[in-house]
């Protein structure tokens, strides 16, 4: 039932290739069949066929990313671990803090593979939970480079220092606790420079921290700046009431697609990541 090369689409009007795009186009067939009341016992079984490639489209994405990304270090398999077996929900970040906020292996290896193309030697991350993109990252470092991780919260950050005290690559991370934008100032003050800076932290923050970064020229000259969970769960672009996160990344996806300074591009992994350049100077 999946569309193949020989489906005839009208002139100009794009093939759906992605399986994103395919299961969107089964599913605009069956609202269409069903707004147009045309839906009886004899579509029922091409129905539960379209039905079944969507679900399988869609839910073996994931894991198929997985099964093809280089595998994660031990290191951070015991990490995620250590995460998975905190109480969240019941715990001293109880309503505020979730197992899903770790970034994951597909996320962690795209990470990596950052410093690697952009020969990073200082990382900035902002947002740092319990360690995982912070070790992911410094483990693609060289001997000498470091990553400066923020985390306002002193409890994710004493799990963070655990894992990372007991891994072969923690050593490169410093962590630093406290409200981010002070950290920043800070850093900014010591005259520091990034080149590369991850941002997965308090969603209405997510604009000040970029416009930080780039007024404090904490950025080097060809750094790239990586905002974690711009898609959120799709709110920015359905239609609906979003929540408080999901009306502030919409902001920001907004305020980043016409900031002059920078050219980005938004990357459809996990719950969205934006990648962006300074091109101003």
């Amino acid at each position: 039932m999946l569309p193949t090369r020989s489906t005839p689409y009208a002139a100009g009007t794009a093939r759906p290739v992605t399986p994103v795009s395919i299961a969107a186009r089964h599913l605009a067939r069956l609202v269409e069949q069903a707004e147009a009341g045309s839906v009886g016992s004899d579509l029922g079984q091409e129905w539960l066929q379209e039905l079944r490639d969507c679900r399988d489209l869609v839910a073996g994405l994931d894991p198929y990313l997985e099964r093809c990304t280089t595998p994660e270090s031990a290191d951070l398999r015991a990490l995620a671990r250590r995460t998975a077996e905190v109480d969240w929900a019941g715990g001293p970040g109880a309503g505020y803090l979730e197992q899903e906020m770790l970034s994951g292996h597909v996320e962690g290896q795209l990470l990596k593979m950052l410093v690697h193309l952009t020969r990073a030697e200082r990382v900035l991350e902002i947002g740092m939970f319990t360690g995982y993109s912070a070790l992911a990252m410094a483990e693609a470092l060289g001997p000498d480079g470091r990553v400066v991780a923020c985390e306002i919260d002193e409890y994710v950050a004493a799990i963070a220092r655990e894992c990372l005290a007991s891994s072969a690559e923690g050593h490169k991370v410093s962590v630093r606790v406290g409200p981010a934008l002070d950290t920043l100032a800070e850093l900014a003050r010591a005259g520091q420079r990034f080149d590369l800076v991850f941002v997965d932290a308090d969603k209405a923050g997510y604009t000040g921290y970029l416009n930080t970064v780039l007024e404090l020229d904490l950025l080097s000259p060809h750094g790239v700046v990586c905002v974690d969970n711009t898609l959120l769960q799709g709110q920015p672009y359905l239609d609906g009431p979003p929540t408080s996160n999901g009306e502030a990344i919409a902001v920001f996806n907004r305020e980043v697609a016409r900031d002059p300074r920078v050219e980005q591009v938004l990357v459809p992994l996990r719950d969205g990541l934006t990648v962006i350049r300074r091109v101003d100077r």
